[in-house]
């Protein structure tokens, strides 16, 4: 019996958000539906992440709506995935529970059958609640573990060994703290387990001896989750393939690589020439590219490559000798531990294809691609853009002062944001934490959660005032308002628990969205109303006609008669 590697298909979510900013509409989304039913992928991610906030910022559409629309489409033989994090959900501070078991349980209600869990700093008590509220609803909870990488030190950072009154550790993210943290998530009732890499920063020797570890000492199902912008990700896709990985993340063709995750195509070949059954519908994968290939094009303005990989029928493909040598190279390399060799076959494999090249300057620094661009553009924006490099010498800095947070969403863009506050201080004379962003300070006070090392208590009392942690307290949260709207005949600005949850989740965002939802449908009211009144209007019009076309004996009988009581 073929040995079986289970697909989770991105495209529509981690995708196009990683590639066109989640500007993906409900329309262009129905095109692909009816084929993504019988294209037989273990699961597809679909929402969650950016799409909630994005769809009802640029495009005017309903979350609620789209997830329910793809649940429609996709039917039940394919799971759907989406994204939390933990007790923040989609913002910064955490939640009070209400508002986290409402949104677990509403999405799962609403077609979502796997709810990949995860915190942005590896605070496991953070995820606690919401993988029971997943379990209790009858969905599959998906535990993440946030990979990241130690911070990079120069030479003369490290003989002087200090900064802020905090020694330079040694290694922290080594296999074994991740290792670890999965078992513990095993044991909190993981369904799944990921190694979630958001910024593709795990290189195949790590990935290799992680997976294998995860095998040994785990039971549940393990995924990896990766994506191509430093150049990794097919070679560990690769490498966890044959380390026995259960689940890997891709993403279909015309979508895939650069800052998104590997192709799935390629590695469907790598699955074909191991003797690795995907169970997916290769067919319907072709037609789906095909469809994707025109959406790209009409994404346009939000594609930042303009690099489309070459077709690849994947139902029906034939490799030149080349092609598949390099195949073959890249799977004995890879089965026999010769990483850097199997990392530079799988860049030429995506070469080949012609698939985004590594990025050089996100490889260099260790940091996220979003994180690089956010600190380039506040950067421009204040004419400072020749202080970049002295900002990425600042983010090792900043992070360690701040307890190592991983490079993730928000913590990524908390350190980043602060790395180009203190440098433009210091480039003003100011000292170097004379400018701070709420967002660093309540990590530092402890507001997210706890840190994976820790913070001095000096510095914590420069920065916030005290020196303890102070963890959030959620009974200080004050609910969302949901004012009536005197202007639209009192109706509320939130109808429902849906969207009550979107207003505590997107407070600002959906105001706006809520608002032009009630406008609509008072306008829709109104105009049904005044197509009635038109109607009636009409037919008394018409009886007024035939009434006074009548003599006047015929008039006396209708009169007689009650039909033309109006007159």
């Amino acid at each position: 019996m073929k040995k079986k590697l289970l697909i989770r298909d991105l495209t529509l979510r981690d995708g196009q958000q990683s590639s066109f900013a989640t500007r993906m509409t409900q329309k262009q989304i129905d095109r692909v539906l009816p084929l993504y039913k019988d294209a037989d992928f273990y699961a597809a991610e679909v929402w969650g992440g950016a799409v909630p906030d994005s769809i009802m910022r640029y495009l005017n559409e309903d979350p609620w709506d789209r997830l329910e629309k793809i649940k429609a489409g996709f039917g039940n033989k394919t799971k759907l995935t989406a994204l939390s994090r933990g007790r923040n959900l989609f913002g910064y501070s955490p939640y009070p529970e209400d508002v986290i078991e409402g949104f677990n349980r509403l999405a799962i209600k609403g077609g979502i059958d796997i709810m990949r869990i995860f915190d942005a700093l590896n605070d496991l008590d953070n995820m606690k609640t919401t993988i029971e509220y997943v379990k209790a609803n009858g969905g599959i909870a998906d535990c993440a573990v946030c990979y990241t990488v130690d911070p990079h030190f120069t030479f003369a950072d490290r003989v002087k060994g200090v900064f802020s009154g905090v020694k330079i550790p040694p290694k922290i993210f080594t296999v074994d703290h991740f290792v670890e943290k999965c078992k513990k998530l095993e044991r909190m009732g993981a369904d799944i387990i990921t190694i979630k890499d958001m910024a593709g920063l795990i290189p195949p020797d790590v990935a290799s001896p992680l997976i294998k570890r995860l095998k040994a000492e785990t039971k549940v199902p393990i995924d990896l989750h990766t994506h191509c912008t430093p150049g990794y990700g097919l070679a560990c896709i690769l490498v966890s393939i044959v380390n026995g990985v259960d689940i890997v993340d891709t993403v279909i063709g015309n979508f895939a690589g650069g800052p998104a995750a590997p192709s799935f195509e390629l590695v469907q070949i790598f699955c074909d020439k191991l003797g690795i059954e995907t169970g997916v519908n290769l067919e319907k994968v072709v037609e789906i590219n095909k469809h994707l290939f025109d959406i790209r094009k009409e994404l346009d303005k939000f594609d930042e490559a303009k690099q489309f990989p070459f077709d690849i029928n994947i139902a029906n493909y034939s490799l030149t000798d080349e092609q598949s040598d390099l195949f073959d190279r890249a799977i004995d390399a890879a089965k026999n531990d010769r990483i850097e060799e199997t990392t530079q076959l799988c860049q030429e494999i995506e070469k080949m294809f012609n698939y985004a090249a590594p990025d050089e300057i996100v490889k260099a620094a260790q940091i996220p691609g979003g994180m690089y661009t956010n600190m380039l553009a506040q950067l421009k924006q204040l004419k400072l853009d020749h202080l970049l490099e002295k900002v990425l010498r600042t983010v090792p800095r900043v992070r360690l002062d701040s307890g190592l947070p991983p490079l993730v969403t928000p913590t990524s863009q908390i350190v980043g944001v602060q790395a180009v506050y203190s440098v433009v201080s210091e480039n003003k004379g100011e000292d170097f934490y004379n400018n701070k962003s709420t967002q660093f300070v309540n990590l530092v006070k402890g507001v997210y959660g706890k840190t994976p090392y820790p913070i001095n208590p000096d510095f914590r009392e420069m920065i916030c005032g005290t020196k303890e942690e102070s963890p959030y307290d959620v009974s200080k949260y004050k609910k969302q308002d949901n004012p009536a709207l005197s202007e639209y005949e009192d109706v509320r600005l939130a109808k429902d628990e849906k969207e009550e949850l979107l207003l505590e989740l997107f407070p600002a965002v959906a105001a706006g969205f809520l608002k032009n939802k009630r406008e609509v449908e008072y306008k829709k009211v109104l105009a049904e109303i005044r197509a009635k009144e038109e109607i009636e209007e009409r037919k008394i019009h018409a009886e007024a006609e035939i009434y006074n076309s009548l003599t006047d004996d015929e008039k006396k009988t209708k009169l007689l008669e009650g039909l033309y009581n109006n007159w």
